[in-house]
């Protein structure tokens, strides 16, 4: 017993130098911790898992143009944190969270529903882009952004690129004769390692109005689909 207790003893002493144990005063209250910026983030989640939803239900077009309404909320709370100040660790955790849902799931769904020649082709594509895009974010909140001069950069391309790459693959498939599942699948299974690259996705103004006029045009597109105009 007394060599049990040295062990747990040691292994104690090490989480507590790693930080990993807190005490009861050091805990957050998550809800309390809540700026307006983690509130924005909260209903980009929200559009997110719906657009999930209507994936699975077979609403391709209509799931696009939620997916979208989540990315216009996901921008906000980071505009907001900005202008506010309320700027934070926790919050950038929050959205990472929040990053999963509304760009990894309905990529990995939009590929698996509607592109996937294959079941077993669906889930691997699929697994691919949940896990190359977890790890990217992972990486993005123990690194923080790269600097360059007077500009940022993230490490590696982002998951709205992977999303992007999905979405230009449902138009594709959608609207070319040629193009198929199998040219989807391998597109999206080059570009989603580029997320754990050592890629520089430089973060300034011009790269989110190009991602905001990306999104209303494949809205607009959604749209003319779902109405049966193209």
């Amino acid at each position: 017993m007394d060599a049990l207790d040295t062990a747990i003893r040691r292994v104690q002493k090490r989480v507590d130098i790693d930080g990993r144990r807190v005490t009861e005063a050091g805990r957050t209250n998550v809800l309390s911790s809540l700026t307006g910026a983690d509130y924005l983030s909260l209903v980009a989640l929200f559009f997110g898992w719906t657009s999930a939803l209507l994936f699975l239900r077979g609403e391709p077009n209509v799931a696009l143009i939620v997916m979208f309404v989540a990315f216009l909320f996901d921008k906000l709370d980071g505009y907001y944190a900005r202008r506010a100040g309320v700027s934070s660790p926790f919050g950038r955790q929050v959205d990472s969270f929040i990053d999963v849902f509304a760009y990894l799931v309905p990529a990995a769904l939009l590929y698996h529903v509607t592109m996937a020649p294959h079941p077993v082709v669906g889930a691997v594509v699929g697994f691919v882009i949940l896990a190359l895009g977890g790890l990217r974010l992972v990486r993005h909140n123990a690194e923080g952004f790269g600097s360059e001069g007077d500009e940022s950069y993230y490490h590696g391309t982002t998951v709205v690129h992977t999303n992007v790459v999905c979405v230009a693959n449902y138009f594709l498939f959608t609207l070319v004769g040629p193009w198929n599942g199998w040219a989807a699948g391998v597109t999206v299974l080059l570009a989603a390692p580029l997320m754990v690259s050592d890629y520089k996705a430089y973060k300034n103004d011009k790269s989110h109005l190009l991602a905001g006029a990306v999104a209303l045009l494949a809205s607009g597109l959604a749209v003319l689909l779902e109405l049966g105009y193209v």
